[in-house]
Order: C-alpha cells, then sequence, then structure tokens
C-alpha cells in the first residue's frame, strides 16, 4: 500500500496476490540498491536499471517460481511502475524526456521516454538466445509493459543489433536506466507540456 507520508520522489509498496508477495521502496533522487529478487539474471537486470538510473530501490520478491517466473517479472513490473508514478505527485517537477543509446560489446540499445501520463510500449529484440540461465528473455518485455502502464511512460525501446543475448538485455536495462535519470530529473516551472498540466 502507499504511503502518504514518503515526501515526494519517494514512494513504499507492497503488493499481495495469490501467485506473488512483493514489497518495495524506490527513491528517485538515490539510496541504498537492496534486491531480495529471483532468478539471479533478473536481480542483476534490476540492479543494472537502478544504477543507471541513480535511483534507491529495495525489493523483496517472492512468488511461485514453481510455476515459472513470469508472474514475479510482470508484478515487480507493476509495482516499480506504481512507485515511479507515486514518485511524480502532481507530475510537475521533472524534465519528463529522455534519450539513451547504449553499446555493450556488439549489442546496442535505445531507449526513448516520455514519463507524461501517456502509457505506452513500443518493443523491439529479437533475442539470439531464449534463455539467460534460467531467465526467459521474453519476460523483459513483460516487465517494461507492466512498468509503463503503471508508471505512464511512453517507452520505445528497439534492440538494434546484438550476438549474445546477456549483452543485449543488460545493454537495454542500462539504456532505460539513463533515459530515466534524464527523463526524470528535476525541472522548474511547472509541468513541461504546451497544455500546462500532465
Amino acid at each position: 500500500m502507499s504511503n502518504s507520508s514518503i515526501p515526494p520522489r519517494q514512494a513504499k509498496r507492497d503488493r499481495v496476490t495469490l501467485e506473488t508477495s512483493i514489497s518495495g521502496a524506490l527513491n528517485l533522487d538515490g539510496g541504498p540498491i537492496k534486491l531480495t529478487v529471483a532468478p539471479g539474471f533478473f536481480r542483476h537486470l534490476l540492479d543494472t536499471l537502478a544504477v543507471y538510473a541513480g535511483w534507491g530501490l529495495e525489493l523483496y520478491v517472492a512468488g511461485d517460481h514453481d510455476v515459472d517466473h513470469h508472474h514475479s517479472v510482470e508484478d515487480t513490473g507493476l509495482l516499480i511502475g506504481e512507485s515511479l508514478f507515486e514518485c511524480l505527485g502532481d507530475f510537475t517537477g521533472h524534465q519528463r524526456f529522455g534519450y539513451s543509446l547504449i553499446p555493450m560489446d556488439e549489442a546496442l540499445a535505445e531507449a526513448v521516454l516520455d514519463a507524461g501520463r501517456r502509457p505506452y510500449l513500443h518493443f523491439e529484440a529479437d533475442w539470439p538466445q531464449a534463455t539467460t540461465g534460467d531467465f526467459d528473455l521474453c519476460l523483459v518485455e513483460e516487465f517494461f509493459r507492466a512498468l509503463t502502464q503503471k508508471a505512464g511512460w511512453t517507452l520505445h525501446l528497439t534492440l538494434r543489433r546484438g550476438k549474445n543475448s546477456h549483452h543485449m538485455a543488460e545493454a537495454l536495462f542500462k539504456a532505460v536506466g539513463l533515459a530515466a535519470r534524464r527523463a526524470l530529473s528535476p525541472r522548474q516551472g511547472g509541468a513541461f507540456s504546451t497544455k500546462g498540466v500532465l
């Protein structure tokens, strides 16, 4: 549940369903990164996202991994998205747009972000290997779809090239993190929109 005593740009939330139990804390301006998340490669991706975004992020995720990892990954995206939306308050104090193009060896990933209350995901990726460790790479799209819907982000993600799915996924999370760092950085002067509101 959201905690109204947390100041803007911070959020604490819980999400409990018959499939998952997740607790999280997000601070857009930095702080500790503590992740109790499985599978390990997903934890690595979330750590990468938080580092490049400059966030403090604490997550505890328990789920029905005997089924597969889908519910945990999707619900983690939902919780982080809800937290992002809460952190921005009335959507008047951030830069709104962010872009990054990140190489990782042979992989090249692009992220273009509008944090403007218009949820939409465009996702382009062809994974050479379907899994990394015990993580299904198809879940990357599910994570970002859940996040964008709850965060109110328009997010265009393109893996321009790559041969190693590990490199490609990591480059993509770095790209989103850096685009988010730019889009969510503080801004004076009200909502960045010709309408005057977001």
